[in-house]
Parts: structure tokens; C-alpha cells; sequence
């Protein structure tokens, strides 16, 4: 009886959860406009480091794309500059825990 319960609740609670690739599917078809901006992120250290600045600077309203490279210590992205500007992406890395300032 525990068993059914269990299955019953993991099916239920799907239904209702968003599928992970929604958020990025509904990204993808919006047109890319706007303006890309390198940012220099020099405190990543580890390999870890690339998927936090990466969570973060997703989470900034307007951001359509971001790439990050450890080994360059680069963040590129790519955003609605009429929704969001270089200073939010900057402020999103150093709340992370990752200051960057724009690659020269």
C-alpha cells in the first residue's frame, strides 16, 4: 500500500511540476536582440565555479544567453538591453560571490 502511495504522489506531482527544458525552450524562441557583453570573472578557481556564475547571471531578467569559460575566466552573454544592463550582470556574479567588471 506504501509502494502505491508513493508511485501515485511522484506522478501527481509531475503533472503539476514545469519540465526542466520548458524555461530554456520558451528562451530559445524569443528573438535574440539586444547586446552582448564579455565580462572578466578572475575569482573562479575550481570547475564549479562556471556553473554558479552561470546560474546567476541566468536568473537576471532580459539574459538570453550566457557562456562561461573557465579556463578564460570569461562570461559572455547576450541580453534585452531594454530589459536589464551591464550593471545588473555585474551585481548578479558579485552576489554569487564571483566579482567581474567588463573584458577589455
Amino acid at each position: 500500500m506504501k509502494k502505491i502511495f508513493v508511485i501515485i504522489a511522484l506522478s501527481v506531482s509531475s503533472l503539476f511540476a514545469a519540465p526542466a527544458w520548458a524555461a530554456n525552450t520558451q528562451r530559445a524562441q524569443e528573438p535574440l536582440r539586444g547586446k552582448t557583453v564579455m565580462l572578466a570573472v578572475p575569482g573562479m578557481t575550481c570547475a564549479v565555479c562556471p556553473i554558479t556564475v552561470k546560474k546567476a547571471l541566468n536568473k537576471v531578467p532580459g539574459v538570453a544567453v550566457v557562456e562561461v569559460s573557465f579556463e578564460n575566466k570569461l562570461a559572455v552573454v547576450t541580453f534585452d538591453d531594454a530589459k536589464t544592463n551591464v550593471e545588473a550582470l555585474t551585481h548578479a556574479t558579485i552576489d554569487a560571490g564571483y566579482p567581474s567588471t567588463v573584458a577589455q
